[in-house]
């Protein structure tokens, strides 16, 4: 087939221009061309208010290579090549077979997906997860954010699908991946109920709404391929012997054999954590960041980012990404933006606190948000022991739980700089799932941090038009960016104890839902070929 890159078109575009465009670039005639696929979509709003969308395409056409010859003839195959289709292909099994069922301990993506390539295989895993299947879970959440009442085990992070459920449902990542496991996770996704349009989307995502459906289709699949998957189901020790994995022990009572466990329990699960260092399994603190939540009126974004315009087009909620480097040496950035969202109470421990953002598929609440957050590292934690990182964060989600008094804390950026406690808002009020509480959220952060936040807000004005408002609502604190603290392993994806392999987001390997599944079946792929 032939690939055509850097096709742009109005966003006003028919489907009937982009077949014409596509026949005027390959300069034949329009029956030549079969058939074309949308490999990719980005919108280019570099020439507000006017608007591109700009496609690569997968096209079928008669006698392909004549056609690139001639154009290359003609100096006009530039965005043109042939181009060979590479499906992700299950690799061939390899000789040993597992002596016992493997085991996944954490059903968030990574675990997810490790366990239903693990099925497919044949090899009937287990699937464990500490919290409730995501009908129940809704519940808990929703109530949860109504009433304040937590559930340790079943809320924003802890539950079937983990914490990308209540998110915006992101789908980009910076991950390379030549074998195309990204593509085979978005297939598996558009296959379980996702739009068909997170296949070529620059920034896909689903939404918290339809993932939660897509997370219980991938789980019915894995049963019907003889896995099983258990709820409320919390690893509470791990039994080791000659530093060989040999079971598992599940709330405190009932041990399940095992010579091989898939560890993916997502960057929140303090306890299993504190449990693995006692067990001498290697782990390091590493670098992460904190911060805070942004909000500012959803229009002013759309207008900031495709000109104001943009109103009569049918467009998504636009998003931003933003970079600084303060004064005092902090890395200063937005972190996952959502684009008509909320600021969502992402709470997973007693009196402690932290926070979210989330969006609909249709992303139009509205407000837009997104975390403005400064990186800290192994420098700023009290002691350098592997759990020195999550110290460090239950610290100041204690100072955030006592500051809204069991809200979120919020505050406008006026008040922030002057480290006063907000009476009333300005034009934009807070757009939450969770209650609020006026409090100062300098209170809930080191004073570095602050600072560097409050300069990264004056240098993103440049940026965007509005963003350094006085009325610009604070929500705190963002704590849980990633995991504060990595799981070491080997080129086997084995850890120190052998028959433990640790995976995903939780243990320091990945950054986002795609690649926590394509970490998962890397993982799976590890086990299925010795």
């Amino acid at each position: 087939m032939l690939r055509i890159s850097q096709l742009k078109l109005p966003v006003t575009h028919t489907e009937e221009d982009l077949k014409k465009k596509i026949v005027h670039t390959l300069m034949c005639r329009t029956e030549a061309v079969q058939s074309y696929e949308i490999i990719k979509q980005s919108l280019d709003a570099r020439k507000k208010p006017e608007l591109f969308y700009v496609y690569t395409v997968d096209v079928k056409a008669d006698n392909e290579k004549q056609l690139l010859k001639m154009l290359t003839r003609k100096k006009r195959a530039g965005n043109v090549q042939l181009h060979e289709a590479m499906p992700y292909v299950f690799p061939a099994g390899g000789n040993e077979k597992l002596k016992s069922r493997p085991v996944v301990v954490g059903c968030g993506p990574a675990g997810l997906f490790c366990a239903y390539f693990l099925a497919e295989y044949g090899y009937q895993p287990v699937l464990l997860e500490q919290g409730a299947p995501v009908e129940e879970r809704q519940k808990d959440v929703e109530e949860f954010w109504k009433t304040g009442v937590l559930k340790p085990d079943s809320n924003v992070q802890f539950g079937e699908g983990g914490a990308g459920t209540f998110s915006d449902g992101k789908l980009n990542t910076l991950v390379k991946d030549k074998f195309g496991r990204n593509r085979f996770v978005l297939e598996t996704f558009v296959e379980h109920g996702a739009p068909e349009e997170i296949l070529y989307e620059n920034k896909p995502h689903i939404g918290t709404d339809l993932l939660r459906n897509v997370v219980a289709g991938i789980r019915e699949e894995i049963r019907s391929l003889g896995g099983d998957v258990r709820f409320e189901a919390k690893v509470t020790d791990f039994v080791i012997q000659d530093g060989k994995l040999t079971g598992l022990i599940i709330n405190d009572k009932e041990e399940i054999k095992t010579e091989a466990a898939i560890l993916a329990p997502g960057h929140s699960a303090r306890d299993t954590f504190k449990v693995l260092s006692d067990r001498d399994l290697e782990m390091n603190p590493k670098a992460f960041a904190i911060g805070l939540r942004v909000e500012h009126p959803r229009e002013m974004i759309d207008h900031s980012q495709y000109g104001k315009g943009a109103d009569q087009y049918d467009l998504p909620a636009a998003s931003y990404k933003l970079t600084y480097h303060a004064n005092n040496g902090r890395s200063v950035y937005s972190f996952c933006m959502c684009p008509g969202g909320f600021v969502v109470n992402a709470s997973s421990e007693p009196e402690r606190l932290t926070v979210n953002g989330m969006s609909n598929h249709d992303r139009a609440a509205k407000n837009s948000n997104s975390a403005i957050i400064a990186s800290v590292t192994p420098e700023d934690f009290d002691g350098n022991d592997a759990l020195a990182g999550v110290r460090f964060q239950q610290k100041w989600e204690e100072k955030a739980f006592s500051e809204g008094k069991g809200r979120i804390p919020v505050q406008t950026l006026k008040d922030f700089r002057e480290g006063k406690i907000t009476e009333s808002f300005g034009d934009i009020t807070p757009n939450t799932k969770g209650l609020t509480s006026f409090g100062n959220l300098r209170n809930c952060l080191p004073e570095s941090v602050s600072e560097a936040i409050s300069e990264g807000m004056q240098y993103f004005d440049t940026k965007i038009k509005g963003f350094n408002r006085e009325d610009t609502i604070l929500c705190g604190i963002e704590a849980r960016t990633s995991s504060p603290l990595r799981i070491e392993r080997d080129q086997g994806f084995e850890s120190n104890i052998k028959g433990i392999y640790p995976c995903g987001e939780g243990a320091g390997f990945a950054g986002g839902i795609t690649s926590a599944a394509m970490d998962g079946i890397k993982v799976a792929q590890a086990l299925v070929t010795v």
